[in-house]
């Protein structure tokens, strides 16, 4: 019987869903890498969020594997080239939690614009400041969405009842990404008419530390920026000192380089102390795409993709 690991916290849907196609499934999301190492030979799927990095080492036990399945859109944690190469199939989920990272960003703005996260801390202490909390509209801005895959779509979408010019940009070349939500450009437009950007994208060579002083400094007018994809697509250093000048009005960061907040506190204690204290900078831990409704979507986004796997043997 064809068997399936799953090495991380699914929603306990994806278990009867699979069996219903005929496999075998091991439902382990308290696994240790070490036991992965040491089981995975008889499987021939895995299933995993982050827990791990695959690579060489365990694709050389993985002697029956057929498909690595990751319930999100990221593929950074896995060596794309090498699993290909030796036959086993990809499969990844961004369908699933494309909604929860649109409604995520836009709360992200929507609150830095209108000061809510300040606000609510000073009434709770007693400080009732109107002027000091006068906002800002999104309407009429000027958004750039770069990386205009299924999160970056569906963000556009969203924008419509706002009334703003939506600017997209992809960074794959030869994509054709322009749909009636967005506007499709190349970046020099969106140095010269962006108030806010949003970043989309995958890691690669390509993005990463994409967003550094040199490219900050391109912009025309201060921007907003929202970065819900990879940390390390945004230099963090050069972002909070364009923040302090007044370059960058405010940032809305799902992602950090670091998530390990202690280890980051430790190793950069400067960094982490500024980034903690500037009242423009909103954070929030990596949740863009974790809601309760897209943590079932990835699964049935995962299952129809593993089903079609089977339909076309």
């Amino acid at each position: 019987m064809n068997k399936i690991l799953i090495i991380d916290d699914l929603h306990p849907s994806i278990v009867p869903m699979l069996e219903s196609i005929g496999y075998k499934v091991d439902y382990e999301p308290n696994i240790t890498k070490a036991e992965v190492y040491q089981r995975i030979e008889i499987y021939t799927g895995l299933l995993l969020r982050s827990k791990m990095f695959i690579g060489i080492d365990i694709l050389e036990k993985a002697l029956r594997l057929k498909f690595v399945a990751r319930a999100g859109a990221g593929m950074d944690q896995i060596v794309e080239e090498e699993v290909l190469k030796r036959g086993i199939k990809l499969l990844n989920a961004p369908e699933g939690n494309r909604d929860a990272v649109a409604e995520h960003v836009l709360g992200m703005i929507l609150t830095l614009f209108n000061n809510i996260h300040l606000a609510n801390e000073e009434v709770k202490q007693g400080i009732w400041e109107r002027e000091p909390n006068r906002g800002h509209e999104l309407n009429g801005k000027t958004v750039a969405i770069v990386g205009y895959g299924n999160n970056g779509k569906t963000f556009a979408k969203r924008l419509k009842g706002f009334d703003c010019e939506v600017l997209a940009h992809d960074i794959l070349p030869n994509s054709t990404y322009q749909d009636l939500n967005a506007k499709a450009v190349g970046m020099e437009e969106i140095y010269q008419k962006a108030d806010i950007i949003s970043f989309h994208v995958p890691l690669t060579e390509l993005t990463n530390e994409m967003v550094n002083t040199t490219y900050l400094h391109r912009f025309q007018k201060p921007i907003w920026l929202f970065n819900l994809s990879r940390g390390k697509v945004v230099v963090l250093k050069d972002l909070l000192a364009e923040i302090e000048t007044g370059k960058v009005s405010g940032a809305g960061l799902d992602v950090l380089e670091n998530e390990n907040l202690p280890s980051f506190k430790a190793n950069q204690p400067e960094l982490y102390k500024r980034l903690m204290a500037n009242p423009k900078v909103l954070l929030t831990p990596h949740i863009g795409g974790w809601t309760f409704e897209s943590h079932e979507k990835i699964n049935k986004v995962l299952f129809d993709k593993i089903n079609a796997l089977n339909a076309n043997k």
